[in-house]
């Protein structure tokens, strides 16, 4: 059991390694790692390929079990919870950007952006209209009605953040949101995240690689090898 936890902690990983089996081999991509994230801070997830970051950020999130160790979210040991607990927990507390957007494709935009909500039992109705004043402010009310292959990337992706944003998650976590996009869009939905997201009361983790966003982030975690090797702020003039 972990002590007692300062209150502005959101997530406490402790000891926590992650095993894969490639045939008869069994390969460790992570190393007992130790963070704390607080609420209200965007933190980064940096390192090459293959570091490790989308399986920490994925453990963190409550969708890939760790081999080893604890991971804390808002005092909750998450992975002591059953998986009927455990989907319960994601749908009430964390809400998930991926790098590929996961849009249904045959439902429009809002009813892409209500599925946590009616997840949670709501009614399509009220969890179309909750969507939709989510979509009217990442400014894109206007495109609610229309199906995720008549959008364009950028609009995608603000659709996306709108479907992990709606329930009011206390935590955000992202998977590479400028990876396939230019320099401006990149930075837009950056700045746009950090608008929309960040508050007080959440925490947002990104996974990344793109130093062209790292100025914006309160905290900078470096992995490499399964280890994290930086913990800092100072990486936006790195390479």
């Amino acid at each position: 059991m972990i002590g007692a936890v300062d209150s502005k902690v959101a997530i406490r990983v402790r000891n926590v390694s992650r095993d894969f089996q490639a045939g008869q081999n069994t390969i460790r991509v992570l190393h007992d790692i130790d963070i704390d994230v607080q609420s209200g801070e965007l933190t980064y997830l940096v390192g090459e390929s293959g570091s490790g970051k989308t399986t920490l950020i994925s453990i963190i999130a409550g969708i890939l079990w760790p081999t080893i160790g604890e991971v804390h979210v808002f005092g909750q040991d998450i992975y002591a919870l059953d998986d009927t607990e455990l989907v319960k927990f994601r749908l009430a507390n964390i809400g998930f950007i991926f790098q590929q957007y996961n849009l249904i494709p045959t439902i429009d935009a809002a009813s892409n952006a209500a599925v946590p909500l009616m997840a949670r039992g709501m009614k399509r109705s009220e969890a179309r209209e909750i969507a939709c004043d989510m979509l009217e402010k990442l400014n894109i009310a206007d495109q609610a009605g229309k199906l995720p292959s008549t959008l364009s990337g950028g609009q995608q992706q603000r659709v996306a953040i709108a479907r992990a944003l709606v329930h009011g998650p206390r935590l955000v976590v992202c998977d590479e949101p400028t990876a396939a996009l230019d320099a401006r869009s990149g930075r837009r939905v950056m700045d746009l995240l950090r608008e929309v997201a960040v508050a007080e009361n959440r925490s947002v983790i990104i996974v990344t690689h793109d130093n062209r966003i790292f100025d914006l982030a309160d905290r900078i975690l470096t992995l490499d090898d399964g280890r994290i090797t930086r913990d800092g702020t100072n990486l936006s003039q790195e390479g």
